[in-house]
């Protein structure tokens, strides 16, 4: 039968929106970093667009600094149907996917940072994850962007990456060619045996690289490290004269 994709996508996913943004200081001072607008949209709806888009029905959002901001902005939204998971204590990417886990099913499952921007490919960035993703031999996938290629960064990259995805870490002292993006497809069974309270994914980023279970794809879009107030203008206007030009080759 045509037109049918021969890959599930997840019917669950995390957004990750918990974060203090210090560096986004004093633009965070009063008001989350995921409800600051990039391209004129908040990025908390920019991520939870692209989710419904992909036919995600349930959406854990974590919160912790002024978290009442978050709940009520999402208060306005009809899907997809996000469910709260607040933190008292920070806990990290980890701990807080770990706290969120009774909500989000016992399948693999979308995991995004609410403080990303990107714009799709040819095909949308979350499909190309679900097509990609292998339950046999993944646990965690990533989507990675070519260093040179993300907007607004300046780091030495995160991963090398072989021709079958396979991820390993950046050698000492060298520049990577693969950032991670924040978008990643993870399966319950990573958390086994997970720490207990705060802490980094890169902690079970780590274990599934030992288990040769860390995988990556590369996005064919753009995307745009926002991380300063300066950041965000830089992703302002390249947004806004890529989508200006986008709309003059239609007519």
């Amino acid at each position: 039968m045509t037109g049918v994709p021969r890959y599930r996508v997840p019917n669950h996913a995390m957004v990750l929106a918990a974060g203090l943004g210090v560096r986004m200081r004093p633009l965070t001072q009063n008001i989350p970093k995921p409800l600051l607008e990039v391209g004129g949209r908040t990025m908390l709806d920019q991520a939870l667009d692209r989710l419904e888009d992909a036919g995600v029905d349930h959406v854990v959002v974590n919160t912790h600094w002024l978290p009442e901001k978050i709940e009520i902005h999402l208060e306005g939204r009809l899907a997809p149907e996000t469910q709260i998971s607040r933190e008292d204590e920070l806990l990290e990417t980890g701990g807080g996917i770990v706290r969120a886990l009774p909500m989000l099913g016992y399948d693999a499952f979308y995991a995004v940072n609410a403080d990303i921007v990107w714009r799709d490919g040819t095909i949308p960035a979350l499909h190309r994850l679900a097509r990609a993703w292998d339950e046999e031999t993944m646990d965690v996938l990533l989507m990675l962007t070519a260093t040179v290629r993300a907007t607004g960064y300046d780091g030495n990259g995160d991963f090398m990456m072989d021709p079958v995805g396979k991820l390993t870490r950046r050698p000492e002292r060298q520049i990577a060619p693969y950032v991670f993006t924040g978008v990643q497809i993870l399966h319950p069974r990573i958390f086994e045996d997970a720490p207990s309270g705060p802490f980094s994914m890169n902690v079970l980023y780590d274990r599934a690289l030992e288990a040769g279970r860390l995988h990556g794809m590369a996005h064919d879009g753009e995307w745009y490290h926002v991380g300063t107030p300066d950041a965000i203008k830089v992703a302002d206007a390249e947004i806004l004269e890529k989508e200006g030009a986008r709309v003059r080759l239609l007519f």
